[in-house]
C-alpha cells in the first residue's frame, strides 16, 4: 500500500511540472511582444500590405535588389578569377611535376647529383 501511495505522488508531482512549465512556456510565448504574426492571418497581411504600399519601402527594396545585384556580379567576378588561379595553379604543377621528372632522369644517368638538402651538382665526365 505505500509503494502505491508513493508511486501516486511521484507520478502526481512529475505531472505538475510538466504542466507548470507548459503553462509557463504558453504564458512567455502569449506575452512575447517580439513575436511574429502568422503568415496567414488577416493582421499579417494587412501588414504586409501597408508595408509594400509606402514610397519609401519600395524604394528601400529597389535599393536592396540593386545591392543584390552587385553582389552577384561581384561574385561572378570571385568565380572568374579562381577559375583563372585553378588553371594556373594546374598548369604550373604539371611544370614542376615535368622539371622533377627531368631532374630524376638526369640524376639516374649520372649526369647530376642532389644531396639531402636539395643542392644540386652537375657531374663533369
Amino acid at each position: 500500500m505505500r509503494k502505491q501511495v508513493v508511486a501516486f505522488l511521484s507520478a502526481f508531482i512529475i505531472t505538475a511540472i510538466v504542466a507548470l512549465s507548459m503553462l509557463v512556456v504558453g504564458v512567455n510565448a502569449a506575452s512575447n511582444p517580439n513575436g511574429v504574426a502568422a503568415s496567414n492571418s488577416p493582421t499579417a497581411a494587412a501588414a504586409a500590405r501597408v508595408l509594400t504600399s509606402t514610397g519609401s519601402s519600395q524604394a528601400q527594396i529597389a535599393q536592396l535588389q540593386s545591392l543584390v545585384a552587385q553582389y552577384q556580379a561581384r561574385d561572378q567576378q570571385y568565380q572568374a578569377a579562381l577559375s583563372s588561379d585553378n588553371q594556373q595553379l594546374a598548369q604550373a604543377a604539371q611544370e614542376m611535376q615535368m622539371i622533377q621528372q627531368l631532374l630524376l632522369y638526369l640524376q639516374n644517368h649520372g649526369l647530376i647529383q642532389i644531396n639531402s638538402q636539395g643542392q644540386i651538382t652537375a657531374i663533369g665526365n
